[in-house]
């Protein structure tokens, strides 16, 4: 009998310590799906906002009102009272003069769905923090990345009412372009930061042990060019932003040439570099495309860098997806700018969809990188 014992201790505390590590990888399983909630609830906040820039709508909304603001006008005596205050925006007076209160109506209603689902994403995290906090699901070395996301998700409420407010004023018609640029860099960097934090809770690196020293060594040429083209999508996606903030798609309607030049002419102003890089409508429509072809060439020849690398699954699923996501964001950019001729101002048509798409796949694409970056995380 005391034989049996000798046998039977050291299994049921490796069973304990089997169904412990279960446990664990459970409730981080969790919170990653947690995460991963307000990852793709992130990308809708940003689709909403290009949805709003593409309407107009961005500017109908001049307070902001963090609790009462939950709700939209409920008497036609609210709606005029809001629609009067309208009136008294540089919009409203230089552009929208003759808006009628049903014109008033749908651009509000986009600028308060995207307001509204920003606070539903902060509750979505609020309820999931106060749970998982309650249940025990937070391990120590979340509890940093954690506040880390929260302090973002404010951060870019305060730079949102910034960029806001700096179309109420003057006589700007619209938000000006270097605060929404901003705006949208910041969204993106939250959407990353909020993957990233996924990921580690819920994907595996490659283990470099399993590879050889060949293939460590092309890995870690894979991830420096990853950074590479981080480092310049990072510059396209401003430049994206700038691009719709200065409406400039039109500026040159055609492809593939610039208005029928390869290097159009009106490149430089006497504004002096920086405000010429943020204010030339022709210059920012030219390195927005000149980016883009950049980024093509290196994925291409990166994607040929990983395809005879073997690793895990996660690796298997990602390792395409960056070649995939600029092919079609390179030929829904195109689209863009050629769809751009027919624009209706106040009507959706072919150009806003094909823009919105192309935001969409943008960050899509972001994202895609991001996974080589996490995937090759362990090299030495």
């Amino acid at each position: 009998m005391a034989t049996q014992w000798v046998y039977l201790v050291p299994l049921y505390c490796i069973q304990l310590f089997t169904m412990s590590i279960t446990l664990s990888e459970q409730k981080s399983k969790a919170v990653a799906n947690w995460l991963l909630l307000g990852v793709g609830m992130t990308v809708i906040q940003i689709a909403l906002g290009g949805i709003t820039r593409l309407t107009g709508s961005g500017l109908s909304i001049t307070e902001w009102d963090v609790v009462t603001g939950t709700l939209p006008p409920m008497s036609e005596a609210q709606w005029q009272e809001l629609f009067t205050k309208y009136k008294t925006t540089p919009q409203f007076q230089l552009l929208n003069f003759d808006f009628t209160l049903s014109n008033f109506k749908f651009i509000f209603f986009w600028e308060w769905f995207h307001r509204l689902w920003a606070r539903t994403i902060g509750m979505v995290f609020a309820i999931g923090f106060i749970y998982f906090l309650v249940k025990k699901y937070f391990k120590p070395s979340m509890i940093k990345p954690l506040v880390v996301l929260f302090l973002l998700g404010a951060l870019q409420g305060a730079i949102g009412w910034i960029m806001v407010a700096s179309g109420l004023e003057g006589d700007a018609v619209y938000v000006k372009p270097t605060r929404l640029a901003l705006h949208f860099i910041f969204a993106l960097g939250l959407l990353s930061y909020t993957y990233w934090f996924a990921l580690s809770l819920k994907a595996n690196a490659i283990n470099t042990s399993t590879v050889s020293i060949e293939a460590h060594k092309k890995l870690g040429s894979i991830r420096n060019w990853a950074w590479l083209i981080i480092v310049i999508l990072f510059f396209q996606l401003i430049y994206g932003a700038l691009m719709a903030g200065h409406k400039a798609a039109n500026v040159a309607s055609t492809w593939p040439t610039i208005n029928g030049q390869w290097v159009p002419s009106g490149l430089s102003s006497k504004d002096g570099f920086l405000l010429n890089a943020v204010n030339n409508t022709i210059w920012i429509h030219f390195v927005h495309r000149g980016l883009a072809y950049i980024l093509l060439g290196l994925i291409v020849y990166w994607t040929l860098q990983m395809k005879s690398i073997r690793g895990n699954l996660f690796w298997s699923k990602v390792k395409m997806l960056p070649i995939l996501l600029v092919g079609v964001q390179v030929l829904l950019g195109v689209l863009t700018v050629l769809s751009s001729v027919h624009i209706v101002p106040g009507v959706w048509s072919g150009f806003e969809w094909f823009a919105q798409l192309h935001q969409l796949v943008g960050m899509l694409l972001l994202l895609s990188v991001v996974n080589i970056i996490y995937a090759t995380k362990d090299l030495k």
